[in-house]
């Protein structure tokens, strides 16, 4: 880590803190240098691999601006959708790899967007999954009917 004011190449690290759940770091640092003491922020990176082999880094932006669109015009809230962006990024976390497939990002989304609006859902995953018949939505009605009925509750959707 280089000294912000005199550049030297070495700092001293002299407090560390864990915060956000453990995904950030703060450092305070002292330059054996200058004797200037700064801070530092650590942050675990997650890329995504891309169906192209490309990988660019986790945006829960991206995750948000999907559901969001498949939400359009459902009486979802912006609170709804953050808290699903967050579910997304702490199951994507979860699984301890620092590179995950693009794939599997949208199957994140469609568990938590499923238990909130399911015709959102339906639009995510006829986009996702490349729905190409009838057949298609009416295998994942059929889908969402077994599982509200076996959990014995009725949506309000």
């Amino acid at each position: 880590m280089h000294c912000p004011f005199c550049r030297h190449t070495d700092s001293r690290v002299m407090d560390s803190r864990v915060q956000e759940e453990g995904t950030v770091i703060r450092r305070r640092r002292q330059c054996p240098e200058c004797g200037r003491r700064f801070g530092t922020v650590e942050t675990a990176m997650l890329a995504v691999t891309k169906r192209s082999g490309a990988t660019e880094p986790f945006s829960r932006d991206k995750v948000l601006a999907g559901a969001r669109k498949a939400c359009q015009g459902r009486p979802v809230t912006e609170d709804d959708l953050q808290r699903l962006g967050q579910t997304v990024e702490e199951t994507i976390r979860a699984q301890g790899q620092a590179e995950i497939d693009a794939h599997e990002v949208g199957l994140a989304i469609l568990v938590p967007l499923r238990q909130l609006d399911e015709v959102a859902y339906l639009r995510f995953a006829s986009v996702y999954q490349a729905f190409d018949s009838l057949e298609d939505f009416q295998a994942a009605i059929t889908s969402l009917r077994a599982d509200r009925d076996t959990s014995g509750s009725v949506s309000a959707n």
